[in-house]
């Protein structure tokens, strides 16, 4: 049922289910460009599908792809005339301090997108802070074993619109 009170709480609007992108990574410590071309992948598809552009959100979100995937994410994003320069983020950019917390790249895995969309993200929907969040999550489709004989990394990423329908 849907009642007044569902609608005051922030919803998911759309789903996009993401497909295996692999474009030949091999190093299991280079994660964020493994995954980057299936965030974008993930994102031109939502985007299509919906007739919407980046700026109709106040907030994409991916996570992890860290700080190098977070700018490989951005530049091909661009090149595929997709500006998300002034809207998008990383989960594993924004859950820890790169300078104070010595944590290089980004957060970890797969914990990062769920931790700082329940613990951050999520507030600010409900504070109606932002309105509209796309948030990505993105994983590795590998093992210890596949990386160790050298095997490629496919990445896959899904999106999940989640908005205030009343603001």
């Amino acid at each position: 049922s849907n009642t007044n009170l569902d609608k005051k709480c922030p919803q998911i609007t759309y789903v996009t289910p993401g497909k295996i992108v692999d474009m030949g990574v091999k190093d299991a410590n280079n994660m964020g460009a493994a995954m980057a071309p299936a965030a974008l992948d993930t994102l031109i598809t939502h985007l299509r599908d919906t007739g919407r552009k980046p700026s109709y959100y106040d907030a994409i979100i991916t996570g992890d792809l860290g700080y190098i995937g977070k700018e490989i994410l951005t530049e091909m994003a661009e090149t595929k005339g997709y500006n998300i320069k002034n809207n998008y983020n990383d989960c594993g950019v924004l859950i820890f301090d790169k300078e104070t917390q010595d944590t290089h790249s980004g957060g970890s895995g797969c914990g990062c997108v769920g931790s700082v969309f329940s613990g951050y993200f999520y507030q600010m929907l409900k504070e109606k802070k932002i309105n509209r969040l796309l948030l990505i999550a993105t994983g590795a489709l590998m093992n210890s074993t596949s990386s160790q004989q050298g095997e490629s990394i496919p990445g896959i990423a899904h999106a999940v619109a989640i908005e205030n329908l009343e603001k």
